[in-house]
């Protein structure tokens, strides 16, 4: 299956201490990739592109295979909003990705890269909290790259079109 371009959403967690997440996979030698790996050349102030690496102590990280590459969405402005993010949700979405990989949805090989845009509260408090948070929101967003939208689901926004929300707008 060609997995090249191929985007998901997650949210895990509860407010301040969930996470969202906005996924692209991407085939090696394709365009999708020359866009992932370009943006470790433009970091930009309080948005830092990451390679995912865990491991049981600082001496012992490794990057998680499939590469990941993670960036947050929400801009790193003191150094506790900076631990959480590269520390509690960098860990979290190691773990999602080996989640996915153990759950047979991605091959630990470099032919497909994984671009997490990660989105952490900057009240976030509980690194726990938001380890497990990315990693669920991880998670389901890979198998929604792999394995498609629920046809249902997607039907039910269309239908309910008129009636939907959202948490940043608060019109009629």
């Amino acid at each position: 299956m060609d997995l090249d371009g191929r985007i998901g959403e997650g949210w895990g967690g509860v407010k301040p201490n969930g996470s969202h997440v906005n996924v692209v996979l991407a085939r090696r030698g394709s365009p999708t990739f020359a866009a992932a790996i370009s943006m470790f050349a433009q970091p930009s102030p309080g948005h830092t592109p990451v390679l995912v690496c865990v491991g049981p102590d600082e001496a012992g990280y490794e990057p998680v295979w499939p590469p990941t590459l993670m960036m947050n969405k929400a801009t790193a402005r003191d150094d506790a909003h900076e631990t959480i993010t590269w520390g509690a949700a960098q860990l979290g979405i190691g773990q999602g990705v080996l989640d996915a990989v153990a759950d047979g949805l991605l091959e630990p090989t470099d032919e497909v890269v994984v671009l997490v845009a990660v989105w952490v509260d900057p009240t976030a408090s509980d690194e726990t909290a938001v380890r497990k948070a990315n990693r669920a929101a991880v998670r389901k967003a890979i198998g929604t790259c792999v394995e498609g939208r629920d046809p249902a689901a997607a039907a039910a926004l269309v239908a309910n079109r008129d009636a939907l929300r959202n948490p940043f707008y608060s019109g009629d």
